[in-house]
């Protein structure tokens, strides 16, 4: 009678090792399954890497060189240089790029000097800031940045920077969104820390309103500089006056404006009736002495804030398989765009 308590248990005891191996062995074939699926998707993503822009490190300089203009644009091919600042010439803007190891959200650069907007990741949250950069890309100045990153650029000369930030929300495309538009004298640390406490002058007559935003500066010069004001649902061209720390609006339905080298044209994005709320802009050029507008034959959704290649050529984002792809088309509105870049972002021209 003894006997077969003992020879339960021990029954008992070989059923439960023989569960524990089974399931050894299920979690094992899993674990497998997981490292090979891993390893296939690494692989499948490095030779997608191989087919995209080849990418090393090197010497980045904001300054004049012997070889011409270059590019310098925020790397978006992954990799061990994403989100590097990357330089290639200006002609060949498909080549391959080098690497500085300075990462930025957004960028802009003109006169040797450059504006970096970073991230830096907290444990609980991420903040950012605004960094000055001289000609080797050496931090000179650092300011906090209240949100999330948006615009950039940089005087001709070099001396002033500006940059936007979403304060809340994350896209234009809506209504509920703050930004907080900033301009520094780079030279001295002056900061005008938010554009929105200049006085606004709109048809000639002192405005104000508590839903003011501002947002995605060009500078003209040193003093004079062209941005968006919104207010009331209607965006404004308006152009700035920093010395009397006055806006001035221009011309309705502007957004993000880009100045042409010879200043006498803003590249902008309007809003276009009738389009689809998530993606209602299409890129336009406003002439500046007649106030005439011009449809690129850009027909694409343009969230971005275009440079100029030239006195009639503009370059932008738009997405693509890596984040973001470089296109560019005619300022006046013949021609077509045409895709100069893979996996890139934020561009400037520098030399």
């Amino acid at each position: 009678m003894t006997d077969r308590p003992v020879h339960g248990r021990t029954l008992g005891n070989r059923a439960r090792v023989l569960i524990l191996l089974v399931a050894v062995l299920l979690l094992g074939s899993v674990g497998t399954g997981a490292v090979l699926h891993a390893s296939d998707r690494t692989a499948r993503r490095d030779r997608t890497q191989a087919g995209g822009p080849a990418v090393s490190s090197g010497t980045v300089s904001l300054a004049a060189a012997p070889g011409g203009r270059r590019l310098v644009f925020r790397n978006m091919a992954w990799g061990p240089h994403r989100d590097e600042l990357t330089t290639v010439p200006a002609d060949r803007a498909d080549g391959p790029r080098t690497a500085s190891g300075v990462t930025c959200l957004r960028f802009h650069a003109a006169g040797g000097t450059g504006i970096c907007l970073q991230a830096e990741h907290g444990a609980l949250e991420d903040t950012y800031r605004a960094v000055v950069l001289d000609d080797h890309l050496q931090e000179k100045r650092s300011f906090p940045a209240a949100g999330i990153p948006t615009r950039a650029r940089v005087s001709p000369s070099g001396h002033f920077a500006a940059w936007t930030v979403f304060v809340s929300g994350d896209s234009y495309a809506g209504t509920d969104f703050s930004t907080r538009t900033s301009i520094v004298d780079v030279r001295d640390g002056n900061l005008r820390e938010n554009l929105e406490t200049f006085d606004v002058i709109k048809d000639g007559q002192p405005f104000r309103a508590h839903d003011i935003n501002i947002w995605g500066v060009t500078f003209a010069d040193d003093d004079t500089f062209y941005a968006t004001l919104a207010s009331g649902g209607t965006t404004h061209l308006v152009r700035g006056d920093l010395a009397a720390r006055t806006l001035t609006t221009l011309h309705d339905d502007v957004e993000c404006p880009s100045l042409s080298p010879d200043g006498t044209r803003v590249a902008y994005k309007k809003r276009v009736p009738g389009l689809p709320a998530d993606s209602p802009w299409r890129l336009y050029v406003l002439d500046l002495a007649t106030m005439t507008e011009t449809a690129t034959a850009e027909q694409r959704n343009i969230d971005d804030q275009a440079v100029w290649s030239d006195t009639g050529t503009l370059l932008y984002a738009l997405p693509g398989d890596y984040g973001a792809d470089l296109w560019t088309v005619p300022a006046d509105g013949t021609g077509a765009a045409r895709r100069v870049t893979t996996a890139a972002v934020a561009p400037a021209y520098v030399g």
